[in-house]
């Protein structure tokens, strides 16, 4: 009775595919896979050389278990330690050198032979297995570096605006799981391997045993392939579902504890929270149809055999009966290598599974490492040497997509070297998108930034932007000491400089209150320091950079009064010498400035010193004389609250 080809060819195709399927596409993820391969052949050979010892030992041991099991079923003589006439057994009987070695020697001689080599075989195939683990696991581990390097390097290469467009969720999770997922496809992949050379050895031995039973193998392996055939799409499918919700998940956590102030003061928490749970249903729910699919093969897996093996009690009466000798050690052998053959099939069907579900992680790997539809930054280009002139700004216009109004539209303007410029005007109107310009943050969709008559495109953005000291509203520290979040970018930064910086943005004074003073550790985001402390802080950064351009992007906003006004004493220092873009909300910080801009809708409408705008009349005027009166309603309120007058709290008591 001949199998049908296709019946073994199928089942082996689709194996070979799912196995080398994904080494073999143009991804990223594959490239530097092979890449790897190649630089760390030592650990493939090794790999594959264990797999086949392995296999090896695993055959000869069968081999051992017959001869042991023939040896104990042949009936003992009244010598009890006579030789044993070996000429009748199958095995030996192709063996002719093996004959001639152990013909004539007494049974326990022959035992004692067959339990060291049984004990040999055993110390062979566990050491074979040893060692493939540790490679496999060493090769793992150098691709599990090289993704985790990769991925980081890929973020950091997006141009900012791409970079931007992802949630910080999904950037998270595709650094925490693209290296497992590497992982557990090179992991996979190799135990498959040793268990495909397992069955193969496992076939010859049944296949020597009996080609007729070995049908009824056949018959096992073809149904778990079938089966087997229809659950892995299913199971790639609900991979991919799972693996959406998992990240969705895991964005909502990352987001709903950075904005762990907004949903304080919003009363959201329990809204939140909610939110959570419904989406964790959703994974849950997810989760139970993945075991339903992945968990079916098992029960088909543990009751073939048995069924089999009730197959094989009958039949082997009829295959092995008309034998004179070695009936029982073939069936003994048989059953077990079946057997062994069956966990072999499950742990390929296991492994075949493990690689499915791992699809949506490979999957999201490739997606990231993948330049399609991304931006990078700028590399390369002219060095910055310094500023030796001036920085011109020549009708430059900027829309951040397409779709959406221009954020700024036929802006002229200088920066000359040594000058402050202040930017003033609504919120929205185009003044940080003019500060973003100049960062390199994003490039202009119109007209040119010039850097003493050079193109800032034509520049190399990093010099350029080394060169650079940015204090903004949302001031970012590191979970670092202060000494250390200081003197980021400045690796040179001795001690005495970071506390001069330090001092000169008003700072040193609340760190001298600290425990630990410049070495106390900030916390997340800095969440130790107050709006305004995390301020001075951003500024002693940027004065300590000795930046080419101070730009100031509503430096002091969370500052007091009292505080303010010492920072901005310093700042004047320190603008005598430095070229300075301010972007200011309260006009009073700028009035000495030696040009101020007024914008609105992303165009600048107004521009000169104070004193010649408010002659003019205009809007900075406007805008001054609003201030003036919001302030004067401030501190009218201050002077009259209830809390402040001494007559009220005599009067409560």
């Amino acid at each position: 009775m001949a199998v049908p080809p296709a019946l073994i060819l199928r089942p082996l195709r689709e194996l070979v595919r799912s196995l080398l399927g994904p080494y073999l596409d143009p991804q990223p993820a594959s490239r530097l896979i092979r890449a790897t391969a190649r630089q760390q052949w030592r650990l493939i050979t090794l790999n594959f050389g264990t797999s086949l010892v392995e296999a090896f030992s695993e055959g000869v041991t069968l081999a051992v278990i017959f001869l042991a099991v023939d040896l104990l079923s042949r009936p003992v003589s009244a010598a009890g330690g006579a030789a044993i006439d070996w000429a009748s057994n199958p095995l030996l009987g192709r063996f002719p050198l093996l004959l001639e070695l152990i013909t004539g020697l007494p049974r326990l001689t022959v035992f004692l032979i067959m339990m060291a080599l049984a004990v040999l075989l055993q110390a062979t195939q566990s050491l074979s297995h040893y060692l493939n683990e540790v490679s496999v696991g060493s090769f793992a581990a150098r691709c599990n570096a090289l993704i985790t390097a990769r991925i980081h390097s890929e973020i950091l290469s997006l141009s900012y605006p791409c970079a931007s467009s992802y949630r910080v969720g999904d950037l998270t999770n595709n650094a925490l799981e693209g290296p497992e997922a590497v992982t557990k496809q090179i992991t996979s992949t190799s135990r498959i391997l040793v268990q495909v050379l397992l069955t193969a050895t496992y076939l010859v031995v049944l296949i020597a045993l009996s080609p007729w039973l070995l049908l009824i193998a056949a018959g096992l392996a073809v149904v778990i392939s079938l089966i087997q055939q229809q659950l892995l799409p299913r199971i790639v499918r609900q991979a991919q579902r799972v693996t959406d919700s998992k990240l969705a998940i895991s964005t909502r956590i990352t987001e709903d504890i950075q904005g762990l102030r907004l949903l304080h003061s919003s009363g959201q928490l329990d809204a939140a929270d909610c939110n959570l749970r419904s989406q964790t249903r959703e994974l849950e729910h997810g989760l139970r149809r993945q075991s339903l699919l992945i968990n079916i093969i098992g029960p088909f897996s543990s009751f073939l055999p048995i069924a089999a093996m009730a197959m094989i009690a009958v039949v082997s009466l009829v295959v092995f009966g008309d034998r004179s000798t070695g009936v029982l050690p073939s069936l003994i052998t048989f059953v077990l290598a079946l057997q062994r053959l069956n966990i072999r099939l499950s742990g390929i069907a296991a492994n075949l599974n493990s690689i499915a579900e791992n699809s949506g992680r490979f999957e999201r790997l490739n997606d990231i490492l993948s330049p399609k539809g991304k931006q990078y930054r700028r590399q390369g280009g002219i060095p910055f040497q310094g500023l030796r002139s001036a920085i011109e700004i020549q009708g430059v216009g900027l829309r951040y997509a397409p779709e959406l109004p221009p954020a700024l539209e036929q802006i002229n303007l200088t920066l000359a070297k040594g000058s402050t410029t202040a930017l003033v005007g609504a919120s929205g109107a185009g003044k940080s998108s003019i500060a973003d310009l100049l960062v390199g943050l994003y490039a202009p969709t119109a007209g040119r930034i010039l850097i003493d008559r050079t193109d800032l495109n034509d520049l190399d953005l990093a010099s350029w932007q080394q060169r650079l000291g940015v204090v903004s509203q949302d001031t970012f520290l590191f979970n670092a000491s202060l000494a250390e979040n200081i003197a980021y970018g400045c690796p040179w930064a001795s001690l005495d400089e970071i506390e001069a910086a330090a001092g000169t943005a008003q700072a040193l004074g609340f760190i001298e209150t600290l425990p630990d003073g410049m070495a106390t550790v900030m916390g997340e985001r800095g969440y130790r320091l107050s709006g305004g402390q995390r301020q001075r802080i951003s500024l002693a950064r940027a004065i300590l950079r000795n930046p080419e351009l101070l730009i100031l992007d509503e430096a002091t906003s969370a500052l007091d009064s009292q505080s303010e006004h010492l920072v901005q004493q310093a700042l004047e220092r320190f603008e005598r010498q430095h070229t300075v873009l301010v972007i200011a909300h309260r006009l009073s910080t700028i009035v000495n400035a030696d040009l101020i801009g007024v914008m609105e809708q992303g165009q600048i409408v107004e521009r000169g010193r104070h004193g010649e705008l408010l002659a003019k009349d205009g809007h900075y005027a406007h805008l001054w004389r609003l201030q003036a009166s919001h302030d004067q309603a401030l501190q009218y309120s201050s002077l009259t609250s209830p809390s402040v007058i001494p007559i009220h709290s005599k009067e409560v008591r």
